[in-house]
């Protein structure tokens, strides 16, 4: 199978549902499972994937009798869509889905949402490493907007998951590090809602709880930052019978003593 399909201008999502758009208009990708080869496709980033490898992402280690044709089956209906969506035939990039010999390529094409979010982040570093922690927070901020719901979100198949599972830690630690910046910018008193809430959703997560004391703390509560600290500590003894580590607990005898410390991964301003 040497002939591929050609579509102009698509740009792809995946930081949620998975879309990809024109600019008149969302393509329609059919459905779920063929949605399913589209994404693990995407992230190949432009190299073939051995259809057995393929038939593994996204069945599993028990695939139906009847893969091969499933899968020649989405494969043609991708190159329909992103061929025949709207606006296909007007000039811009050409993804391109064919069948190499070893295996299915699709060229010419990124996940556009996750590349951006990379982009703002890296520039979020940077500017947090000059001292600008407005514009890192603003950049951070951004980045933050691209999500849509969970990764893939809806997407079945074992590599998906595995990648949904992977990008939930990885945004966890990308808000952590945008708080950080926010609280360090004075603006803790806006930061202990959010707070709360990431606290509720993962009550054993110590960097969330240490964050949650510090900003009660620099808003003027450090009471309350105290019983925070006291509510994780019993969260985390319950669950693992072990006290909290050695971060939290820094955090809680520095409250004690009203001397704080730098926040995680805070560096010196220039």
């Amino acid at each position: 199978m040497t002939d591929g399909i050609r579509a102009a201008g698509i740009r792809f999502e995946l930081l949620g549902p998975l879309r990809a758009l024109r600019p008149d208009g969302d393509v329609p990708l059919g459905p779920p499972l063929q949605r399913s080869v589209l994404a693990v496709l995407l992230h190949q980033d432009g190299g073939a994937m051995p259809y057995d490898a393929l038939v593994d992402a996204v069945w599993g280690a028990e695939p139906p009798s009847r893969a091969r044709a499933l899968v020649q089956k989405y494969v043609s209906g991708l190159r329909h869509a992103l061929a025949f969506g709207p606006g296909a035939g007007k000039p811009g990039a050409a993804p391109e889905l064919a069948w190499t010999g070893r295996g299915y390529r699709l060229a010419g094409a990124t996940i556009d949402d996750l590349r951006e979010r990379h982009a703002l982040l890296r520039t979020a570093g940077e500017a947090r490493a000059s001292g600008d922690l407005r514009s890192a927070g603003d950049l951070a901020a951004r980045a933050e907007s691209l999500w849509r719901g969970a990764y893939a979100e809806g997407l079945a198949g074992p590599y998906l998951e595995a990648e949904r599972r992977r990008w939930a830690e990885e945004r966890t630690r990308e808000r952590e590090a945008r708080l950080a910046v926010e609280i360090e910018r004075g603006r803790a008193r806006e930061c202990v809602a959010e707070l709360t809430r990431l606290v509720a959703t993962h009550p054993l997560r110590e960097p969330l709880a240490d964050l949650l004391v510090l900003a009660l703390d620099r808003a003027g509560c450090p009471s309350a930052a105290l019983a925070a600290y006291e509510e994780a500590r019993t969260r985390i003894a319950e669950a693992t019978s072990t006290e909290p580590g050695p971060a939290l607990r820094a955090r809680y005898e520095e409250i004690l003593r009203g001397t704080p410390t730098p926040l995680p991964g805070s560096t010196p301003a220039a």
